[in-house]
């Protein structure tokens, strides 16, 4: 929930910090595209760096980051202050979004994923519903710092379940980063020895590890260095570079299909609860208080979607591989989506028009429960399909997810009041209902062509090594 809430949690506070800080609302405007943008893209990093030391580490390492940026944020008097200490929240609340996700996928296997991806996903969705409700109360009751002392308290309480709750999930056998590097030291290692020394893998500890791994585990990695060799070399973060892992995981034509539909579905739910907002504002004369609650439909509506689409999303996929003899494959998953592809669009038209006519605000509200259930519902799937999809690379294909989303969202934060002052919210989500057609279309594609393409992709990322 950290990274949704602290991403929200400003919005009703920003006329108290543009009067006491006596900056513009552009300024203003740039705290909240510049979070999204740095929370969406910082995850490749912290990826990288959880595939060599572990997911605990980055953890502890971003909540006191994100700890730290709130006290210096409650404590600022300038807006140069605030804009730069709100990126370091964004760095260390983005750790949650990627490394999160790889957690659940050291934990369960395939089969498991959707149903936990759903529950996994649904406090997040939480925290741009609750954002408003509790940043206006306290902004309401004891001015804006209050806020971010709030998240100062929250982010000590996850730090504290972290250090003393938390054990760490990284399983080195199942992550194809892990084991690039250990090969590589390992062969630096063997080669400051004899020539003869160096050429000589122990044969009876591969077959030894691959049979192993193997038995236990459906998504480890073969093994190709010795297991002593994982505690005769050590990891250092000068291994852990994103950009490689990120390039292959984008160079997959069916990665790429599927990150842009994610980038639309997160991209949505930025757009409509930013705009909501100053739409109740300006033509409902609601105050923070009273938008946020009207913004809880929305949240409701994506929490019950994330946790209904990723069971549904299970049970496909069981269902789908008892009919195909007990052999799954990731694309399978997305056949789930295509009970809601025909009512996402029309429910989003509905939300435009609803909106655009000033109807009764219960209208409002049933429009964005079903826009935010039928959205996430497909996000769920196309989450879990790219953590399936991408074996062994699970973090940094969630990391390069969250980056797309990142950018996607940034982009919908700059244009949608512009676009909504000129052609009104139903112009607007009448373009959005265009491009959950285009998201429609992309998933489908996927579904049906994925499968070769990943294939050929891991043959080509094969025939390189």
């Amino acid at each position: 929930m950290i990274a949704g809430l602290s991403a929200n949690i400003q919005n009703p506070a920003n006329a108290q910090i543009e009067q006491q800080l006596h900056t513009s609302s552009e300024e203003i405007s740039l705290s909240l595209s510049l979070f999204i943008l740095i929370q969406g893209n910082f995850p490749v990093f912290w990826s990288a760096i959880s595939e060599i030391k572990g997911r605990k580490l980055v953890y502890l390492l971003s909540v006191a980051l994100f700890t730290l940026g709130s006290i210096i944020v409650a404590i600022s008097k300038t807006i140069g202050l605030l804009i730069g200490m709100r990126i370091l929240q964004a760095i260390g609340s983005s750790a949650v979004i990627a490394i999160g996700a790889a957690t659940l996928a050291d934990i369960y296997e395939p089969s498991q994923r959707g149903t936990m991806m759903g529950i996994y996903y649904s406090a997040p969705l939480l925290g741009p519903s609750l954002g408003p409700i509790i940043g206006g109360g306290l902004a309401q009751g004891l001015g804006w710092r209050a806020i971010f002392w709030f998240l100062v308290i929250w982010g000590g309480i996850i730090f504290s379940a972290f250090l003393f709750l938390f054990k760490d999930t990284f399983r080195k056998e199942r992550s194809m980063i892990y084991q690039k590097v250990l090969k590589k030291r390992h062969r630096e290692q063997e080669s400051s020895e004899t020539k003869e020394e160096s050429r000589k893998i122990p044969e009876e500890s591969q077959v030894n590890d691959e049979k192993q791994t193997s038995s236990k585990d459906i998504e480890a990695q073969p093994t190709v260095v010795p297991a002593s060799a994982t505690r005769e070399v050590k990891m250092t973060i000068a291994d852990a570079n994103p950009f490689p892992p990120y390039l292959l995981i984008i160079s997959r034509k069916n990665n790429f299909a599927i990150l842009i539909a994610s980038g639309f579905l997160f991209a949505f739910g930025f757009s409509i609860a930013y705009t909501c907002a100053r739409t109740l504002s300006m033509h409902y004369n609601y105050n923070a208080l009273k938008t946020g609650l009207v913004l809880l439909a929305y949240g409701i509506g994506s929490v019950a979607g994330s946790l209904l689409g990723g069971r549904w999303s299970d049970r496909t996929l069981s269902r789908l591989k008892a009919a195909n003899g007990g052999e799954s494959f990731p694309e399978m998953r997305l056949e789930s989506t295509k009970v809601v592809m025909l009512w996402l669009p029309l429910s989003v038209i509905g939300y435009a028009w609803v909106c655009q006519e000033r109807v009764h605000v219960a209208a409002v509200c049933v429009m964005l429960f079903l826009a935010g259930f039928l959205s996430i519902w497909m996000y769920a799937s196309t989450l879990a399909y790219i953590v399936d999809a991408n074996t062994g690379r699970s973090s940094t294909a969630v990391a390069t997810n969250s980056s797309f989303r990142g950018l996607s969202a940034f982009i919908a934060a700059e244009v949608a009041v512009p676009l909504q002052d000129s052609i009104g919210d139903g112009g607007l989500y009448t373009i959005w209902a265009g491009l959950m057609i285009i998201t429609n279309c992309l998933i489908l594609l996927v579904m049906y062509k994925g499968r070769k393409w990943r294939e050929a992709s891991a043959e080509r990322e094969k025939q390189k090594q």
